[in-house]
């Protein structure tokens, strides 16, 4: 498989820049590294109601995330709170 480009929203950078601990934010970005390589990690969740948006958990965060296959890109959207992301994907 071949490897994809990753690019993270700016409004997503500033969210990983605020989360609660360096801890997560590491966690967060190792969950973002592996999508280089597996956009579709078995524990990733297509969003209902989208063609390519998907949504992976960090704890009691979520990293929001758009497939495009024919560029190999990933766009990671957001990473806030579950609630958050759930309310906001409603």
């Amino acid at each position: 498989m071949a490897s994809y480009i990753v690019n993270i929203k700016i409004s997503a950078q500033k969210e990983i820049r605020k989360l609660p601990s360096k801890d997560l934010r590491g966690k967060v970005a190792d969950i973002i590294n592996v999508l280089e390589y597996n956009p579709f990690p078995e524990e990733s969740k297509k969003i209902k109601g989208s063609n390519n948006v998907y949504r992976i958990r960090c704890g009691v965060y979520g990293v929001v995330y758009a497939v495009y296959k024919k560029e190999l890109l990933v766009l990671v959207i957001r990473v806030q709170h579950k609630k958050v992301v759930q309310k906001s994907l409603k």
